[in-house]
């Protein structure tokens, strides 16, 4: 029997990069389906929300990006450009936003054909690992397409021409995350049951294979 679960995701997460390769594996390797649930970056969708915390956060959030990569051997680098406009000194987000508006629409075309794990993995691998400068230029983001086995020039023709579709099922991603128990990102549910983190995958396997999920 093929198990679903629900990945909710963010393209300017650090930590949604780190867990979603490691979620796709999964999927690969086990009789389970998961779909890409895209949200919106809190500094998109609640920017109030996102200057009341510590301002020791950020930089916390950097460092410990940085090792939990190095420790799992994934390449990683803050994202040139971040996918926010966003002045990191003084946290004020521009309004104009060129990147993440694209970025996350792509994403939901790509989850509306089955295939939103896999773009978001390519597409994170451009934003996050350092590996390539410039991700939002060139063939990059067609390249990340391909390889996760879509036709870019659809996904972005549909991104620009159904925008306000996208974005409402956007916010419904949103929604469908907060009446599952949680607010943040990555988050895997199964059986309505939250997994924060990316260090919770192993934990929502075992619970999974509690369930019977078996290999492939």
């Amino acid at each position: 029997m093929t198990f679903s679960a629900d990945l909710f995701f963010s393209f300017r997460s650090p930590y949604s990069y780190l867990a979603v390769g490691r979620y796709r594996r999964m999927a690969e390797e086990y009789d389970l389906d998961i779909s890409l649930r895209t949200v919106w970056p809190i500094a998109i969708r609640d920017p109030d929300i996102l200057f009341t915390g510590s301002p020791a956060a950020p930089r916390y959030i950097l460092m410990d990006s940085f090792r939990v990569a190095q420790m799992l051997g994934i390449p990683f680098r803050w994202p040139r450009p971040d996918p926010v406009v966003q002045d990191l000194s003084t946290r004020e987000i521009s309004k104009d936003q060129p990147f993440i508006y694209r970025i996350v629409r792509l994403g939901q075309t790509a989850a509306r054909r089955g295939r939103g794990l896999e773009f978001a993995d390519e597409a994170s691998k451009l934003i996050f690992s350092g590996e390539v400068e410039g991700w939002h230029e060139g063939d990059h983001l067609k390249g990340a397409a391909e390889r996760a086995g879509l036709d870019f020039a659809e996904l972005e023709a549909e991104a620009k021409e159904d925008a306000e579709a996208l974005d409402a099922e956007v916010a419904e991603n949103q929604n469908a995350l907060e009446a599952a128990g949680h607010w943040g990102v990555p988050t895997l549910v199964f059986e309505s049951e939250p997994f924060f983190g990316q260090d919770r995958i192993e934990l929502a396997l075992w619970r999974m294979k509690q369930r019977g999920l078996t290999k492939r």
